[in-house]
Order: C-alpha cells, then structure tokens, then sequence
C-alpha cells in the first residue's frame, strides 16, 4: 500500500555566508524524506515494483518541497519590492548564494 505524507511547506533554507554547498535545502523535512527512502530501499526485496512507486512518488514529493521553499523565499523578496521596501543587499547576496548552491548540486547529481 502506497503511503501519502502531506508535509507543511518547509521554511526557507538556512545559508550560510559562504553559500555551502552542504547546507540543508529542506529544513526539518528532510529527515523525514531520508526515513521513508530507507524504508523504501528495504522493502525492495519483498516487493521490487512497490519500492520504484514509493520511490517515485517520494522524489516527486521532495522536488516538489524543494520548489515550495524556493518560491516561497521568492515571493518574501517580491513582496518586499512590490511594498517599495528595499531588500538589503546582503539579503539579496544570500539569495543568490543559495540558488547558485542548489543549481550547482543539481548539475552535479
């Protein structure tokens, strides 16, 4: 049976000052997503077609948190703008410090 996990959108990442590449893109739903893969990994034996579902679904469902955090960060930022507030710079240094950390291992994978 194929298990359906509808997590709260994570927050925005945390960043680090230097944009490390290690840093955690999903927050506390992350722990949660590898648990699931491991369940995953070992119910391949009993039943190999149900684990590549489950997984399926799990890559889609983290994708799709991936996107959520991303847009949601993207969105405080045009909220801002459209108020007429200025970002500060090193906020905005830090946004792009994390797109480009997260377009890197997405490249890299």
């Amino acid at each position: 049976m194929e298990e359906t996990h509808h997590a709260a959108p994570a927050p925005a990442p945390a960043a680090s000052g230097d944009g490390d590449r290690n840093a955690p893109l999903l927050g506390e739903e992350q722990e949660g997503f590898r648990g699931r893969w491991q369940r995953i990994q070992g119910d391949f034996v009993d039943d190999p077609q149900e684990a590549v579902s489950a997984a399926d679904t799990l890559v889609a469902e983290v994708m799709q948190a991936l996107a959520r955090t991303f847009s949601d960060h993207k969105q405080g930022l045009e909220g801002q703008w459209q108020r007429g507030e200025e970002v500060p710079t090193e906020e905005l240094r830090v946004a792009l410090q994390r797109y480009r950390s997260f377009f890197n291992r997405l490249l890299n994978t």
